[in-house]
């Protein structure tokens, strides 16, 4: 019998992660929001179940067997969560990146041995990767595929990214708050953690209210931006609309700016203890203006994305230090 207490490898603590209640950023409100802390995760984000479900069909499938390379592009969480399940599964890993994103995401990559190759922005603002310069590297990560014969994550298409979401995620929010939830508020980047939670929730209590949050430079799937626009939300926001999306999911569409969301950030960092990027942010302010404006009573939950630490070399958090 295997002792509860201790785990084989880093891989068997991915999930069962904590809730937490923002009970300081809503004082003086009557309705609670809950924060799903993804960045407890091993690899600090919300994409570390995704990456190990999806390598994990795939082997039960057939389509990823000893000795191939796993290839794909991110902003920096995929990457991660890939290379902490590659490392113990056996597989190398080469990831694409934007040089637009945080440096931190490349280091914490690299430090657990995958490969990472950077696509030059297109015509992008360091921190800010527009949807073109995403289009830049999925030309080159089909390239290097075929070249490589490598099997692809492909987290905007695999179907395992939304299971990994609706078998753990949207089931713990559910067994943590005793089924009492009334909102779910997230950002659809892949649309996974959305579409799988949302998913889980709806199937329990149809009455529970889905609300997708956008940034507001790039709000596509509401209809409220045709072209693309600069924003701070990484992992989200490129102006495609996600191949993994169910629009019959969504109750509403909430939006957040640049402001509002690093503004969050730095208060969920001071007031809760939780230190996060501007997606977090983002989640955060959009889920506190759902509570705020309700007219009774409700509990919002929403996703804690990832850690800061991926965003020091931002100015998210500048250094205000000063010497003796």
């Amino acid at each position: 019998m295997r002792n509860p207490t201790i785990s084989p490898n880093i891989l068997d603590v991915v999930g069962q992660t904590p809730l937490i209640a923002l009970s300081r950023l809503t004082a003086g409100c009557r309705s609670r929001v809950f924060a799903k802390l993804e960045s407890a995760n091993p690899g600090l984000s919300v994409k570390d179940r995704p990456a190990l479900q999806l390598l994990r069909d795939a082997e039960r499938q057939g389509r990823l067997k000893p000795g191939m390379t796993v290839i794909e592009r991110t902003s920096g969480n995929m990457g991660t969560g890939l290379a902490l399940a590659c490392l113990h599964l056996g597989y190398k890993l080469v990831v694409l990146m934007s040089a637009g994103n945080s440096v931190e995401r490349r280091q914490i990559i690299q430090a657990l041995g995958g490969k990472v190759i950077l696509v030059p922005q297109v015509n992008g603002t360091p921190g800010q990767v527009t949807g073109d310069d995403l289009k830049a590297v999925e030309r080159e990560t089909i390239r290097l595929m075929n070249e490589m014969g490598a099997y692809r994550a492909d987290q905007f298409h695999n179907p395992s990214c939304v299971r990994a979401h609706e078998r753990g995620t949207g089931r713990e929010i559910w067994r943590q708050c005793r089924g009492r939830v009334d909102a779910f508020v997230s950002v659809a980047g892949s649309a996974g953690t959305f579409v799988g939670v949302s998913r889980y929730l709806k199937r329990h209590n149809p009455k529970v209210k889905c609300y997708a949050v956008e940034p507001t430079n790039a709000a596509l799937l509401s209809g409220r931006r045709k072209k693309p626009g600069r924003h701070r939300l990484q992992g989200v926001g490129y102006m495609e609309i996600p191949p993994l999306w169910e629009p019959e999911l969504a109750d509403g569409f909430i939006s957040v700016g640049d402001r509002e969301a690093t503004t969050m950030a730095r208060l969920l960092a001071r007031k809760e203890g939780i230190l996060a990027g501007y997606t977090t942010g983002a989640n955060v302010a959009a889920a506190l203006r759902l509570a705020r404006s309700s007219k009774r009573p409700i509990n919002v939950v929403t996703i804690i994305t990832d850690s800061g630490l991926k965003y020091l070399s931002t100015d998210l958090y500048p250094d205000s230090a000063t010497s003796l």
